[in-house]
């Protein structure tokens, strides 16, 4: 990590964020809410009463080990989360937010993810890295790094830019370069780069494009987009060639729907074509048709568990439904015959699958695959026959994840 990302970090800890805030809300979000994790690293399988090793690596302000630590102390076993970043000002305040929750799981280690061997040696169960390989001289040293002290049957959580979403940034970057040297104060930078923003013309790439808008949240926001010293981002097989270099494998891209190019084309022709295309290239395919993702998430394991790592139904699986109360999900499909879902402005319809409203209905976080199957009545494969898109489009959205009993 060169010194001047951690000078940065140390002026703007990133994202910024009131301890305070602590007392009125939980931020969650993709990598490592907890279901999630579960259901694409642990098959859904994962008995958190047993002790985990937690690797929170480039942890920033805290919100990936936050969410992390609050989620494993609801669980009352002895977990712990480790916290590792080079930023001492950033660590201050990840530090004051575990306080303000009383979290006593929680360790808190300075330094770069190079030398996580040595300042936090493994092995962890699981690995949140968000944002950080993207900032690395060497993104594959620092994957390599993590692999390194990952536990056997362990998985990490990985977000990375992505170029197309990210349109217009490294232009503009490029343009702030030439107006504000890195060897003037953050403080004068920060107002040349609002003074040119304040300028742009309306045919700008970045004026244009909606899906960045973290210079709108601060000055934090706006260095980190704009001023970075050490930025570069991903398509989706470039991603995916970070991955399998390290010796590791996807196992799920989040939201999966997105990654899926049948979200984007109604035509039937097209549709065959995209079909016949292999995965990887459906998901590249995604990409370009998008154009929003400024960012990709994925779950990451050892090769030999990618077939194995993400939660398939089974009879004693329970379903969970990621912020939705199930009764209004069945109103919406019985009332609408579909569901609207939007993502950093994209929006899209998904027809309701055929018994759709009974099935949601009874997905109360509680009852198992065959308990639903017993109150509709039905034996396990025809209930699976009927239960199987409207998994589809729940996982598809994050909306849904299975766990054991």
């Amino acid at each position: 990590m060169t010194d001047s990302v951690k000078a940065q970090y140390e002026a703007l800890p990133y994202p910024a964020r009131d301890p305070a805030d602590e007392k009125r809300r939980l931020i969650t979000g993709s990598p490592s809410f907890l279901p999630e994790l579960n259901h694409y690293v642990f098959a859904g399988r994962r008995d958190f009463s047993r002790p985990m090793r937690v690797l929170v690596a480039g942890g920033g302000t805290g919100d990936n080990l936050i969410q992390l630590a609050q989620y494993l102390a609801a669980s009352g076993s002895r977990h712990e989360v480790v916290y590792l970043d080079l930023s001492a000002a950033a660590r201050e305040v990840a530090e004051a937010r575990a306080r303000m929750r009383g979290l006593t799981n929680t360790r808190f280690v300075t330094g770069s993810l190079l030398d996580v061997a040595s300042l936090a040696p493994g092995s962890y169960d699981y690995i949140d890295c968000c944002g950080v390989l993207h900032h690395l001289p060497d993104p594959a040293a620092g994957l390599a790094a993590l692999k390194a002290v990952l536990a056997p049957g362990g998985g990490m959580g990985l977000m990375v830019y992505g170029r197309y979403g990210r349109a217009g940034v490294y232009p503009l970057q490029d343009a702030l370069r030439q107006l504000t040297p890195a060897t003037e104060a953050p403080s004068e930078r920060i107002a040349v780069a609002k003074a040119l923003l304040a300028e742009l013309p309306d045919g700008n790439e970045f004026k244009r494009n909606p899906f960045v808008g973290d210079h709108t949240t601060g000055d934090a926001g706006l260095y980190d987009l704009l001023l970075h010293s050490q930025d570069r981002a991903y398509t989706v097989p470039e991603l995916h060639e970070l991955v399998n270099g390290a010796g590791l494998a996807i196992s799920a891209w989040i939201e999966s729907c997105r990654y899926d190019p049948l979200t984007y084309l109604k035509d039937p022709e097209l549709r065959r074509r995209a079909s016949a295309l292999a995965p990887l290239e459906q998901a590249a395919l995604a990409e370009r048709l998008s154009g929003a993702m400024k960012t990709h998430v994925v779950y990451v394991v050892a090769p030999d568990r990618q077939q194995v790592a993400v939660a398939q139904p089974a009879p004693d699986l329970v379903p969970w439904l990621n912020g939705v109360p199930p009764r209004a999900l069945a109103d919406t499909f019985a009332k609408r015959g579909e569901l609207v879902v939007t993502f950093h402005t994209e929006r899209f319809v998904f027809a309701a699958p055929p018994r759709a409203p009974e099935i949601a209905a009874l997905m109360d976080g509680r009852r198992s695959l065959s308990q639903i199957a017993q109150a509709l009545g039905l034996g396990w494969d025809d209930f699976l026959a009927a239960y199987a898109p409207l998994h589809r489009l729940l996982t598809g959205i994050n909306k849904l994840f299975l766990r054991g009993i």
